[in-house]
């Protein structure tokens, strides 16, 4: 059983290790782009899923479609799939991914402007996030409304944000995450001075964030950040003397780490730098240079910008051209901002609309589950009280047989107080009238000459004497239990018979009842004269121990043994036998030729 436990153990460790395996592949495949093992990791989701059931497989199955269609830049199948996703989450209450997955969609829907969408999904995504206290994530959350309320132009806004970001990502415990939200911050606070022309106040926090210790070896990605933004501003207050050096510096950074998207932005401001200098010949050439970027990372943004700068730079038809294509495309974005603008809506709608049919469809389940329960719940009371019923009897005629039980055993107990209290009366007898007139008896016969008879009187004298000892019933009150026993011993002392006792000394002998002390004694008394005298043992072994409300007595001897089924009980065993059961107990003998001899003696205690 052990094994199978060990087994089944054993096979759900490594079925989570391989599902959370898969799952990390999935996300790894997505910040590599790598569309094949992205594929692959929705497939085993949702395989996985079909076998088990498990909605966490299924969210994570959304998820990953939502994130190969980011990939592929088809906004409107990602933000359908991060719905379906959070939709699944929120279902299982898992408030995590149902936060995160409103983060994501906030973020897409910021990159086609819809700054008030992503606004109501970021506060959203407080709701789940501020409960479970997932810092690292509601730092996220907090900076992202900062950058929506930037471009609402709501400068105050975006800067408390920003305050309340900086406030919980102290709390963070990643040192490293830490590190990177409060140099993210920095920038994001130092751009929205920037952007309202406060070049000034920008630079302060540019500064502030450069100056972190080991910026460029730990986060060279946000380093060039800083850097160019620190350009920038220095450039728009005419501060223009290490201006290019930075920004060649920040290329050599982005083009290290192959950061398409950023290195367009970095052309255009270099372009825009030789422009003022009227160095217009390098200012196309980093035109082009930043259009060609902008189209590979798909970044549209600085697609525009560069279209226009070629328009600028450009003369006759050339110009005229890149004018065209800005017009097309500004067109374009705009028309393809409207649309998926307009389908996160429907999406969002649709989505809205699902969850309260599914609410309504639950309400209904939850009172028809209600009506059920009930019925089972009366059904259950009838149940109950033939139950009731039918335990009361029980109990009843338990009672009456307990009690019967018990005045049988106070019975018994009576009649065997009257069997002791008969054999002090015997035993008295003996010991004063027979003993005494065998005694007289004796000395006439020593004074007649009759030597020969008086000796054999005196035998008999000494045997009604230990018939007197045997028939008087022991007393616990004056002399203990166990002193009682080492009286016993010393009794039967010889150099070549041992008695050993076993567990006598555990027992607190002074809470058990005198007539089972009593029993137990004579038992013993008992199986020490048949080892001594029948078996010809020359060790005995008592042993006492104390199970489930009984005493136990165990005496074991060495001695020649007997054939038990040949060999019939003798009186002395007989007798004790029914004393053990007038206390309901057991008695049993267990011996062969050779082998020596064991009793075992079971008494109750609530005697």
């Amino acid at each position: 059983m052990r094994i199978l436990y060990f087994y089944l153990l054993l096979t759900s460790y490594f079925a989570y290790g391989q599902e959370k395996d898969f799952i990390q592949q999935g996300i790894k495949a997505y910040f590599n782009k790598d569309t094949i093992i992205l594929n692959n990791s929705i497939e085993r989701t949702f395989s996985e899923y079909k076998k088990t059931k498990d909605s966490l497989l299924l969210a994570k199955h959304f998820h990953f479609k939502a994130l190969k269609f980011k990939l592929l830049y088809k906004n409107d199948s990602t933000y359908y799939y991060y719905q379906e996703s959070k939709n699944i989450s929120k279902g299982i209450n898992d408030s995590l991914s149902v936060g995160m997955r409103l983060l994501s969609i906030a973020i897409l829907q910021r990159g086609v402007k819809d700054y008030l969408g992503g606004e109501i999904s970021l506060i959203e995504a407080l709701r789940y996030l501020e409960p479970i206290k997932s810092y690292k994530y509601l730092t996220s959350v907090y900076i992202n409304l900062g950058v929506v309320s930037k471009e609402l132009n709501q400068k105050e806004e975006s800067l408390g944000y920003y305050k309340k970001a900086l406030e919980i990502n102290e709390k963070i415990k990643d040192k490293k995450r830490q590190e990177r939200g409060y140099l993210f911050l920095q920038n994001n606070i130092g751009s929205l001075y920037q952007r309202n022309n406060e070049h000034e106040n920008g630079v302060t926090y540019f500064k502030k964030g450069l100056e972190f210790d080991r910026i460029k070896e730990k986060h060279p990605l946000i380093y060039a950040l800083l850097l160019e933004n620190l350009a920038y501003s220095n450039f728009s207050l005419d501060k223009d003397g290490r201006v290019l050096q930075q920004y060649n510096e920040v290329l050599k950074i982005r083009d290290s780490l192959n950061n398409f998207r950023e290195l367009g932005r970095t052309h255009i401001n270099i372009c825009l730098f030789h422009k003022r200098k009227n160095n217009f010949s390098l200012a196309k050439q980093h035109a082009n240079k930043a259009l060609k970027y902008a189209k590979k990372s798909h970044n549209n943004k600085r697609w525009l910008e560069s279209l226009e700068e070629l328009s600028e730079l450009s003369s006759g038809e050339q110009s005229k051209k890149y004018f065209q294509e800005y017009i097309q495309l500004n067109d374009s974005l705009l028309q393809k901002e409207r649309s998926l603008k307009n389908q996160f809506a429907k999406i969002r709608y649709e989505t809205d609309k699902k969850e309260k049919e599914n609410e309504v469809l639950k309400t209904e389940n939850e009172k028809k589950q209600e009506e059920i329960i009930k019925q089972k719940q009366q059904k259950l009371i009838g149940w109950l009280a033939a139950i009731a019923a039918f335990l009361g009897m029980g109990f009843t005629v338990t009672v009456f047989v307990f009690r019967r039980r018990k005045l049988l055993y106070q019975a018994q107990l009576q009649k065997a107080h009257a069997r002791e209290q008969e054999r002090k009366q015997i035993a008295k007898a003996l010991h004063d009238e027979v003993a005494g007139d065998l005694r007289l008896l004796h000395k006439k016969l020593e004074k007649s000459d009759l030597l020969e008879e008086a000796q054999k009187l005196d035998a008999v004298k000494e045997n009604v004497r230990n018939l007197s000892h045997q028939l008087s019933s022991v007393s616990f009150k004056k002399v203990g239990f166990k002193d009682q026993l080492i009286n016993l011993v010393s009794d039967y002392f010889e150099p070549n018979f041992r008695i050993l006792f076993r567990g006598l000394n555990d027992q607190d002998w002074s809470t058990f009842n005198s007539a089972v002390k009593r029993l137990l004694y004579i038992c013993i008394r008992e199986s020490i004269q048949n080892s001594k005298k029948h078996a010809q043992a020359s060790e005995v072994v008592v042993t006492f121990s104390v199970h489930k409300k009984n005493v136990l007595l165990n005496i074991t001897d060495n001695g020649i043994g007997f054939d038990t089924t040949i060999r019939k009980k003798g009186i002395g065993l007989h007798n004790l036998q029914e004393r053990v059961e007038e206390l309901q107990g057991t008695f049993s003998i267990e011996s062969t030729v050779g082998n020596g001899t064991k009793t075992d003696i079971q008494i109750p205690l609530d005697v």
